[in-house]
């Protein structure tokens, strides 16, 4: 399933800069989620916790709108999220929690 929305500046500027290193970026994208047997929303999970884990406020806003797309509830978010806790630590965790909520807004909301 391909996920449209607006890109971020960044996103953008290299698109435009260099069209066709930004296809060929996401054609390398789209051949990883079909390399395997996940379903779309169990990707999307995994991919937040891998931005989770890589510390990249960036790649957890990405990963967050993709995996909402998807049909991925802010509890999956962020239960993914918490359960790096106990590889990456307090600090990173609450990091990407926050950048998560950037997007899902506060908890009780």
């Amino acid at each position: 399933m391909k996920i449209k929305m607006k890109l971020p500046a960044p996103a953008r500027s290299l698109q435009t800069s260099h069209p066709d290193l930004w296809k060929s970026f996401q054609k390398l994208g789209e051949q990883c989620h079909k390399a395997g047997p996940l379903d779309e929303r169990v990707r999307r999970i995994v991919k937040v916790a891998i931005a989770t884990a890589a510390q990249s406020e960036g790649a957890v806003h990405s990963a967050v709108r993709n995996a909402r797309a998807a049909g991925v509830s802010p509890e999956e978010i962020r239960h993914a999220i918490l359960l790096s806790l106990t590889t990456i630590g307090f600090p990173r965790t609450m990091a990407a929690l926050s950048w998560a909520e950037d997007l899902l807004g506060k908890r009780g909301r």
